[in-house]
């Protein structure tokens, strides 16, 4: 859980401190796309078909693959529907002009 201070913090302190929790996000970020790709890499590795408990994906690896493919739909989701917003803003501020 988070640490909230008593006192307010200098906004270098702040950006430090935030600086090293997005930090801390992204590598975990880049241990589940590791675990996505080594669920990929058994399911199309050809080389290894006669040890199927290593061929097989495990339910950590499937499930880190399902939530990067949704992560990054939902992200791709957001920046469409960004991009539309601002284009019906930019083209409302234009029709009233």
């Amino acid at each position: 859980m988070a640490h909230v201070p008593s006192f307010p913090e200098s906004s270098e302190s702040a950006s430090a401190e935030s600086l090293a929790l997005q930090a801390c996000d992204d590598v975990e970020s880049l241990r589940a796309v590791q675990r996505a790709y080594a669920c990929i890499e058994k399911l199309i590795d050809p080389q290894r078909v006669q040890d199927t408990e290593e061929v097989c994906p495990n339910r950590s690896e499937l499930s880190a693959l399902v939530q990067v493919v949704n992560e990054e739909l939902h992200r791709r989701i957001e920046t469409a529907d960004a991009a539309v917003r601002a284009l019906r803003v930019a083209v409302g501020e234009g029709g009233a002009k």
